[in-house]
C-alpha cells in the first residue's frame, strides 16, 4: 500500500473514533493523476446525499498527458464505495450524535485507489490546547531521557 496524499490537520482538529476504508469512482485520468501523486485531502471532507456518501472538496488535478477534449473539474464530488450496511451506519452517526466523517488518506492497495476515513468529533480550542502541551511535555521528558 502505497500513501498517496494524507490530511495532516485531521488529528489536530478533530477526536478521531471508527476508521472506514472505502473505495472511490474515478475516471481513467483522475486514476493516472492520483497514482502519479497529485491529490490533495487539504480541506476535504465526506458528504452524505441521499443513501449515498460523497468525498468532496478533494483535488486531483488534470493528467498531464491526458486527451484535453474532455471536461475535467478538479474539485468535483467523488462517490464512495462501502456496503450498505456500513453507510446506513455512518449516516446515522453522522446526523443523530453530530459527528463529521473525515478524510485521513489516500492510497493504492493493488491496482485500486483507497480512501480512509474515520468518524470524528470536532475539538475546541482548548482541547488543541491540551494536547500541544502534552506533546511538549512529552518531548521535554524524551530530551532529559537522551542526555
Amino acid at each position: 500500500m502505497t500513501t498517496i496524499a494524507s490530511n495532516k490537520r485531521a488529528s489536530f482538529d478533530y477526536a478521531l473514533g471508527g476508521h472506514y476504508e472505502a473505495g472511490l469512482v474515478l475516471t481513467g485520468a483522475e486514476v493516472k493523476s492520483v497514482k502519479t501523486g497529485h491529490a490533495s485531502l487539504k480541506g476535504a471532507f465526506v458528504t452524505v446525499k441521499g443513501s449515498e456518501l460523497y468525498l468532496t472538496n478533494a483535488l486531483i488535478p488534470r493528467y498531464a498527458h491526458a486527451h484535453r477534449d474532455t471536461e475535467h473539474e478538479d474539485s468535483r464530488p467523488r462517490k464512495l464505495l462501502l456496503r450498505k450496511r456500513e453507510i446506513r451506519s455512518l449516516i446515522g452517526k453522522s446526523k443523530t450524535e453530530g459527528l463529521t466523517l473525515v478524510p485521513i488518506r489516500l492510497y493504492t492497495k493493488k491496482q485500486l485507489v483507497k480512501l480512509e476515513f474515520a468518524v470524528g468529533k470536532g475539538k475546541k480550542a482548548f482541547d488543541k490546547r491540551q494536547d500541544l502541551g502534552k506533546r511538549e511535555a512529552k518531548r521535554r521528558i524524551e530530551r532529559a531521557l537522551r542526555s
